[in-house]
Order: C-alpha cells, then sequence, then structure tokens
C-alpha cells in the first residue's frame, strides 16, 4: 500500500494537476473533469488492491513455517478482473513435496479457483446487469472501468451452474388468518435444449417456467396496488417430481413464516392448470379458486361474435355465476351454441363452455368468499417477472438458460443480494486433517512471534518490535491456512 500511495505522490497528483488545469481553462468541461479523475482514482485503487494481495505472497514466498511442506517453483504475473478494474500483481508458484501438488498459494488464501479470471464482486455486477437486459450487457458491466469488458459466453458459463438458497423465511413467525397463493407459468421460446440443433419439432421449443408467490393481502391506498408481505418461488420445476418440489418449497415457507394455528384459509388462485391445482391439494387449509383474468378471457371468447348483442350476453353468463347457478350458465353456453352457424365459433364457445362448468366449484370458492377480497395479478407479474426478460423480444434460449434465469429474477424480485449469491456457491476451504482446532488470533501471533525471536536469536528474520501490527493480522491470517493435502 505504501509503494502505491508513493507512486500516486509522485505520478498521480500530476495528472490530477494536468485534470485540474484543464478545466480552468473552460470550467463548462464538468463531464471530462469527472472523467479524468475517476481514471486517476480507478487507478489508484487497483494497484492498492494488487499491492496488498502481493503482500501475502511476499509473506508466503519468504516464510516457510507458513506453508509447511511446500516450496517455490518460480514467481509469475498474475491478473484479475474486479468491479473496479484489472488488477495486476505478482504471485509465486509452489509445489507440494509430499503430494506434488503445484498451486499459487496466494491465490487460494484469496478463494481464487484455478483459472478463475473474476473476482465475486465482478461476477456480481454481470449478474446485476444480466438479470435486467442481456448477457452481453451483463459483460460489458463487469467493472467500472471502460476498457474492462468480458464476453456474453462468459456470463452464461457463470449462470448456468448457479445453485440458489431457499427463499429466507420472516425472522419472526406472523398471526394471520387468510393467506393467498397466485400461480402462472411463462412460455420462453428455446434456441434449443441441451446443444443446438436438437429441436426437431416446433412443439418441442417452448420451455414454461413456474411462478407462484405467497401474500397476506393487497394495499390499496397508493395509486398502484401493493401485496402485503410477499415472497416469490420460480424456476423451470419440470415434470410432477419439479411440480411437488416447488410446492414443498412455498409451503416449507409458509410453515416456517406463519403461525399455523391462526390461518384458517390459503386462496390458490389461477388458471386451473393441473400443476396449480396440485398445489391447492398439497395443505388441509387451502382452496383452488380460478382467476377472474381466465374466466373473462373464456367468456369473451364464447361470445365475440355476437356483434351488439355480445354486452348483454356476458352479463348474463355473470349474473349466473355470481347467482351461483351452474345450470343457469350452462343453458347459456349451449343458446349460444345453437344460435352460431360457424363450426369453428361453435368450437370455439364448447371451449369455454368446458373450461367454467369444469371449474365451478374453485369458481364458487371465490364467489362465496368475496369477503376475503380475492383477487389475482399472476398475468401481470408473469409479464413483469419472466416476460419483461425472457419472452417479450425475440430471445432464444437453452433449458438451462431458461431455468437459471428465471430463478435469477425470481432472486432478485425477493430482494436477494448478488454478491450473496455469487459466495453462496463456494464451500468452506478444507482444512488438514488435524488442524481442526488450529486457531490464531493476534495475540497469540505476538506471542508466537516473541517465542520465535528468543529461539532463533540474532537469526531471526524480523524482530517482533518491527512487525507492524496489520502484518501481524496478516501473518495470523496466514497461520490459520495450514497448506496440507
Amino acid at each position: 500500500m505504501v509503494n502505491s500511495i508513493q507512486q500516486f505522490q509522485t505520478n498521480g497528483t500530476k495528472e490530477l494537476t494536468k485534470i485540474f488545469n484543464a478545466y480552468v481553462e473552460d470550467p463548462t468541461k464538468v463531464a471530462e473533469m469527472v472523467y479524468g479523475v475517476t481514471d486517476v482514482v480507478i487507478g489508484l485503487g487497483l494497484s492498492l488492491i494488487g499491492e496488498e494481495w502481493e503482500s501475502y505472497d511476499e509473506l508466503l514466498w519468504k516464510r516457510k513455517d507458513l506453508r509447511p511442506d511446500w516450496s517455490v517453483i518460480r514467481r509469475d504475473e498474475g491478473k484479475k478482473i474486479t468491479s473496479l478494474g484489472e488488477v495486476h500483481y505478482r504471485k509465486t508458484y509452489f509445489i507440494n513435496k509430499k503430494t506434488r501438488e503445484r498451486c499459487y498459494l496466494v491465490d487460494r488464501l484469496l478463494g481464487f479457483e484455478a483459472g478463475e479470471r473474476l473476482t465475486e464482486d465482478a461476477i456480481a455486477r454481470i449478474f446485476e446487469e444480466a438479470v435486467d437486459s442481456c448477457y452481453r450487457k451483463g459483460g460489458n458491466n463487469v467493472s467500472i472501468a471502460k476498457d474492462v469488458v468480458v464476453s456474453k459466453e462468459t456470463v452464461m458459463e457463470k449462470l448456468h451452474p448457479l445453485q440458489f438458497p431457499k427463499a429466507k423465511e420472516l425472522p419472526e413467525k406472523k398471526a394471520v388468518k387468510t393467506l393467498y397463493i397466485d400461480a402462472d407459468e411463462d412460455h420462453v421460446s428455446l434456441q434449443y435444449i441441451n446443444k443446438k440443433g436438437d429441436i426437431k419439432t416446433s412443439k418441442s421449443n417452448t420451455y414454461m417456467p413456474k411462478l407462484v408467490y405467497v401474500y397476506e393481502g393487497v394495499n390499496a391506498d397508493y395509486e398502484r396496488h401493493e401485496l402485503i408481505g410477499v415472497k416469490y418461488f420460480g424456476g423451470g420445476y419440470e415434470g410432477s417430481e419439479g411440480t411437488k418440489n416447488l410446492w414443498n418449497e412455498v409451503y416449507e415457507y409458509i410453515e416456517k413464516s406463519y403461525d399455523a394455528d391462526s390461518i384458517e384459509t390459503i386462496y390458490v388462485n389461477g388458471d386451473g392448470a393441473d400443476w396449480i391445482k396440485a398445489g391447492a391439494k398439497v395443505h388441509a387449509k387451502s382452496k383452488f379458486v380460478l382467476d377472474k383474468y381466465h374466466m373473462h378471457k373464456y367468456i369473451i371468447a364464447a361470445t365475440s361474435h355476437l356483434m351488439d348483442s355480445a354486452p348483454e350476453v356476458r352479463s348474463e353468463i355473470w349474473r349466473a355465476i355470481n347467482g351461483k347457478r351452474k345450470w343457469k350458465a350452462e343453458e347459456i353456453f349451449n343458446r349460444i351454441i345453437e344460435a352460431t352457424g360457424s363450426e369453428s365459433k361453435k368450437k370455439a364457445v364448447e371451449t369455454s363452455k368446458c373450461y367454467i362448468l369444469a371449474h365451478w366449484s374453485a369458481i364458487m370458492n371465490g364467489v362465496k368468499n368475496r369477503k376475503d377480497n380475492i383477487h389475482c395479478s399472476a398475468e401481470g407479474h408473469i409479464s413483469h417477472v419472466y416476460s419483461d426478460r425472457m419472452s417479450s423480444r425475440p430471445l432464444g434460449w437453452c433449458t438451462t438458460g431458461a431455468d437459471k434465469m428465471s430463478r435469477l429474477r425470481v432472486y432478485k424480485m425477493n430482494r436477494g443480494n448478488m454478491l450473496e449469491l455469487v459466495r453462496y456457491q463456494k464451500t468452506e476451504l478444507p482444512k488438514a486433517v488435524g488442524a481442526e482446532e488450529v486457531i490464531y488470533n493476534v495475540d497469540q501471533m505476538l506471542r508466537f512471534e516473541k517465542k520465535r525471536q528468543k529461539q532463533l536469536g540474532n537469526m531471526a528474520d524480523v524482530p517482533v518490535y518491527s512487525i507492524p501490527y496489520p502484518q501481524i493480522k496478516k501473518i495470523a491470517a496466514l497461520k490459520n491456512r495450514v497448506w496440507g493435502l
């Protein structure tokens, strides 16, 4: 750090002086001044980071007691892309005398996997952009430095293996009488399933990521209604096993976040798809309710050809529904079919009739419980959560990419932190056998260094009184890393 600051005092301040002298000549050039200062400050930051990493490598290179069983092979130039820019640093290549393993110990200390070019913060920046726009822009957003980018293929490689944590439950269980669950799926066009060219028919080129969200009610105090206590779940969840896993996650969250005894009803709202109705069968207090959007859609489809009489017929159907008269609704649909000459139109009316009558009990669950203010905004949420990024524009996905992006969108909707997500992918470095209880703090390291000086006498390479406090902390950190098998 000292070297970087000294270099900045020599060169950086000169650069800043030039920038501000140019600004004095034309004070309207604010942008040029800001850009210039930014570049100089970024350069200082990158130099400081590189020097800090090198200080750990220097200790490992000089102090054999910090790396038992490891010998030096050579020293190389390393570089990593961070969210600030590209950091350059020197690092030492070691070999383990017992196992013959070779690696850069400082990279292992810093948590860098072999061959990894990006730091955690850089990957987090990629996801923050890619979740909203595209892979290319995600790669361009890897760093605030203008000349540091990564390819869209790199972004895809980071996205595909992502694993996601379960939704965080509420810090304390809440007591509510009613909960609402809305569910729907998007239709995403696939470019390929696993590799390009493996889609043979148009029927297999659609992927349908599911979306489920739990909430306590709707706040209508604002111009745009807000869901109260909403939590999102979603992703591919393909097949019956995937559906089962999805609903298990949903109800596990409910169990951990809400007092079970206080819940009287859980309304599951959706379009009547089998996977949604399956979710209403998981919990004893849940009821499936057909959402009004799809009811309206099918009623419109059955009456759109009736011209001037269409509004009146639609009102009749709605009165039959609100009056809980199934026989009346069926009679109206039959009357429409008899008055329709076109076979294609008759088929459309028949489809609408079957849909409404088949879901009559689900419709009645909504009609009989109007006091619970049952709404369903699943279509709007599908558009906002999935379609805006995945299907509203002509994009081509593979199944893995579509699944991971849908989960990433859900993670963002739950206010997930991208850096935490990146760190979730990593496991703790394994300790050497027998080293589980080896813990060093700064005080212990000071005692260790004093003891070491007494043992070595004049041969001690660094007098303890000359070791700065930050250096002691670094040595302690390295002592906690047992570079074993």
